[in-house]
């Protein structure tokens, strides 16, 4: 039984640009909602739970 599987991937100079893009608003949004979560707790020890949108 195979519990994972690696992938080796070969992008384009294109497509690493939009990948390197991509990953860098994904970092940079994580590191935004941290920053507040932390600011949260530190004013009041109030938590910021995740919003989780309703399925369709």
């Amino acid at each position: 039984m195979h519990l994972r599987y690696s992938y080796r991937i070969c992008p384009t100079v294109s497509q690493r640009q939009a990948l390197a893009r991509t990953f860098g608003c994904a970092r940079v949004v994580f590191n935004d909602a941290l920053a507040l979560r932390k600011a949260a707790w530190k004013a009041d020890r109030s938590r910021i739970r995740p919003v989780f949108w309703p399925s369709r």
